[in-house]
């Protein structure tokens, strides 16, 4: 699709890359974002974050793919207008944008703070449909328009291309470590996978003082663990020796593998009433019965977050220095960003410079 086409809905003023059919492929597109509302913000978008989301939706690997489709919900910039009700930003404020830009703001988890868990469901911040009948389309964009009350605060000289990926990779570890209190120091915790979520867990945990243990496949990745993100240890988990070592030795478990992977022998390694919390997506989870009942263990599952938490990630990450590890490129390189994060070929989240290469 050549960049001169419009979308459906508009007069074509906000550039972005789109996929337009199963193959995923991005390429340029012209659309319009709904009219600045009293409540919303407007934002020009200087970062966008790329995610393992961004392969499978615009593949139509979940089956309601909304064609075109622009991808993208880490997003960073800078507000360029507001609207007439809007009091907690101003233009020229730097602010993030997440997985979601609407939901019911009347339901009990709403009024928690857990917007992303709507019992009307969240609108995620793309491949959906918004209020008022728009299909929302992402960051890999000029500029995006959202509720204010989806929008966060970018902490005072916090980078702009560091926050993109706290508002997808960030929140999902930093979500369910505040859940089960895994912010206590001295406890320790066992982190599988070495990704754009699996690193950003190793720095919280370290920042809340935990023993930090990586699990890998392999040990290609074990001096970046341990010398750049400062991890404790570092185990092969294929290395049944060093795996039995660790029996019964950790509080807890994040684990942000995708791939297809035993559960027991991680559950092994958890003290009696330990937690195994499962952020990455394999096709299925296999487990004895006796991995939970013998040690009072559990297993659980988290989302992202909601908004309250969200901005608390962003403050604490501003407040102890925490930048994820990020290879900027732009838009143009969108389409092989995509094929290297299939490979694993990134340390550790790709960050898209929207605003110095799409024109």
């Amino acid at each position: 699709m050549s960049s001169e086409n419009i979308g459906a809905n508009g007069n074509g003023d906000c550039l972005g890359w789109a996929a337009t059919d199963e193959s995923g492929i991005l390429s340029p597109y012209k659309f319009s974002r709904r009219s600045l509302q009293n409540d919303d913000v407007s934002v020009k978008i200087t970062h966008c974050g790329i995610c393992y989301a961004d392969v499978l939706f615009p593949r139509n690997k979940h089956g309601n793919a909304k064609y075109p489709m622009v991808p993208g919900h880490e997003i960073a910039g800078i507000v360029q207008e507001v609207g007439s009700n809007v009091h907690g930003f101003k233009v020229g404020d730097h602010v993030g944008i997440g997985t979601y830009v609407n939901s019911c703001r009347n339901c009990d988890y709403c009024g928690d703070g857990l917007e992303v868990f709507c019992e009307k469901g969240a609108v995620f911040t793309y491949n959906n449909v918004d209020e008022d009948g728009t299909i929302t389309q992402g960051g890999f964009s000029s500029y995006i328009v959202a509720h204010q009350g989806y929008c966060f605060r970018i902490p005072d000289g916090y980078p702009l291309a560091s926050a993109a990926p706290l508002l997808c990779a960030g929140i999902t570890v930093y979500t369910p470590m505040m859940r089960h209190k895994m912010n206590q120091p001295g406890k320790s915790l066992g982190v599988i996978g070495l990704g754009g979520l699996g690193h950003l867990a190793v720095k919280f945990g370290k920042a809340f003082g935990l023993n930090v243990t990586v699990f890998s496949t392999s040990t290609s990745k074990k001096e970046e663990a341990l010398t750049l993100l400062g991890a404790d240890n570092f185990v092969v988990s294929s290395n049944l020796e060093q795996m039995t070592a660790l029996a019964k030795s950790l509080d807890f478990i994040i684990d942000t593998a995708s791939g297809d992977h035993p559960f027991d022998p991680y559950m092994s390694l958890l003290k009696t009433a330990g937690v195994l919390v499962l952020v990455g997506a394999p096709s299925e989870v296999k487990l004895s019965p006796l991995s939970l009942i013998g040690g009072m263990k559990s297993i659980s599952g988290s989302a992202t977050g909601g908004t309250k938490q969200t901005q608390e990630m962003l403050d604490f990450c501003a407040a102890h220095k925490i930048y994820p590890n990020i290879e900027i490129v732009p838009i143009q390189y969108v389409n092989e960003a995509l094929e290297r994060l299939i490979k694993r070929d990134v340390k550790y989240r790709f960050v898209i410079d929207v605003e110095s290469s799409l024109k």
